[in-house]
């Protein structure tokens, strides 16, 4: 019996150090990345948005391993892109700064391209992107220090993208999610709604133009709310 207990616990040595020369032998690899903070705010409601020229806050990349699994700060090694460069900016240390120019909501992206592919593939070009929100709010200060807030929402059960002419309106501005844009006084912004297949653009509400035509346009006289809305 005591030789049989001998054998099992040789077994299981022998099998851990098979798994621990199994492991040792694949290369690390990075599956994931968490941007942090994860969402973060500049401004306030009762100051004018170009007062958050400069505002900024440093990000960080957390990279998730395995083989062994471990996190480590990847902050200097991934690609920093900012989806609205004129609301806000990040540079290649992660380093994200409002530009006071407008307001929103930018999605920033942290990219790595890795040397390892998931299941043992070749790594031909694997990429693990994390990504956070940033949020400039708008001004409701009075008195004309602060410009018109555009606001696109969106009706229907359909998807798509709104851009606007000039830009300053929230990018990517995608339904379901609501985006802001602020314009000088008087300023005619034009939108146009873009469909993502097989969803069809059906028609504006709040534009000056008819409620079919795209793009449509609207007058900044005040603060202004259009509606899009896209059939599936």
């Amino acid at each position: 019996m005591k030789g049989k207990w001998l054998g099992i616990a040789a077994l299981v040595v022998i099998g851990g150090l098979l798994w621990s020369i199994a492991s040792c032998g694949r290369s690390q690899q990075l599956v994931s990345i968490e941007v942090q903070p994860n969402v973060y705010t500049f401004g306030a409601s009762n100051i004018p948005v170009a007062d958050n020229a400069g505002l900024a806050v440093q990000l960080r990349a957390l990279g998730s391993y395995i083989h062994p699994p471990v996190t480590k700060d990847i902050t200097d090694q991934v690609a920093w892109v900012s989806s609205t460069t004129q609301m806000m900016t990040v540079n290649a240390t992660g380093l994200l700064t409002a530009t006071g120019v407008t307001c929103g909501t930018t999605l920033v992206s942290a990219t790595l391209q890795t040397n390892s592919s998931a299941g043992g593939i070749s790594s031909g070009g694997a990429v693990v992107t994390g990504s956070m929100t940033g949020n400039v709010i708008c001004s409701t200060v009075s008195g004309g220090s602060a410009n018109p807030t555009l606001t696109v929402t969106f009706g229907g059960s359909g998807t798509g993208t709104v851009t606007s002419s000039p830009v300053g309106l929230a990018v990517p501005c995608v339904a379901p999610s609501s985006c802001l844009g602020q314009f000088g006084a008087g300023t005619v912004v034009t939108l146009t709604a873009v469909p993502t297949s097989p969803s069809t653009f059906s028609n504006w509400g709040g534009c000056t133009t008819q409620p079919t035509a795209n793009p449509c346009s609207v007058t900044m006289n005040g603060n202004q709310t259009v509606i899009a809305t896209f059939n599936p």
